[in-house]
């Protein structure tokens, strides 16, 4: 076939982020030290606070292997050690030093948190285990932050990120908890939709004004093979 001289040609969309927009690399942090009931972790405003374990320390060095090359031009972390921990090989590889966010803390866990109870529970299949899955709310947990008030507080810390960096790219080192409810705000899912991001995984959201796009959720690529 023929194609006429000087015809327009129109080829497929290219995404390309928005005048104004912030791209946020959400990383979850790499793995924690195990929980165990009998040496409870130690706690930041009443938060478990354990440190990075071995293969978390493998997870952080890849996640800066990974995105030393990219453009990005601010590094935040939460109150929470493990995020900084993993922020740190890629804030010495671009000679950055991280903003510290407390607003993108991992949920508040009430009666489970800090002596290893909530991740005993849940693999125990405890009966309010069961119906914080089944209700999709993490203040099944007697004590634990509302829905209402984790989602508050997240979608405000994503807002000052956002104004503070428009036309940027930023890395963001938080949780797991805190990517699966920004990306269920992001896409209008169920709550826990996201849930279940890797540990290093790294996800991307692109923010501008009350629109918020999602671009991937739980890159693992660099860290094939599996670790361990």
């Amino acid at each position: 076939m023929t194609t006429p001289e000087n015809e327009t040609e129109y080829r497929q969309y290219r995404f390309q982020p928005p005048p104004g927009a912030t791209e946020i690399f959400l990383v979850r942090h790499g793995e924690s030290a195990p929980a165990r009931v009998s040496a409870p972790f130690p706690l930041v405003e009443g938060q478990a606070d354990p440190e990075l374990a071995p293969e978390g320390r493998e997870h952080a060095d890849r996640v800066g292997k990974r995105l030393a090359g990219e453009r990005i031009d601010a590094l935040y972390v939460t109150t929470l050690r493990r995020t900084v921990q993993t922020a740190a090989p890629l804030a010495e590889a671009l000679g950055l030093t991280p903003h510290v966010e407390p607003g993108l803390r991992e949920v508040h866990l009430g009666d489970w948190e800090g002596g290893g109870l909530f991740r005993k529970n849940v693999a125990e299949n405890h009966p309010i285990a069961q119906r914080m899955w089944r209700e999709q709310r993490w203040d099944a947990i007697p004590g634990a932050e509302s829905a209402e008030s984790f989602a508050t507080r997240l979608r405000e810390a994503i807002g000052r990120i956002a104004a503070a960096h428009p036309d940027q790219r930023v890395a963001v080192f938080t949780h797991g908890g805190v990517i699966g409810e920004l990306l269920a705000q992001a896409s209008g899912s169920r709550p826990f939709a996201f849930l279940g991001a890797d540990n290093g995984s790294i996800s991307h959201l692109v923010v501008t004004g009350d629109e918020w796009l999602i671009r991937r959720f739980n890159d693992t690529a660099h860290l094939e093979p599996p670790l361990g």
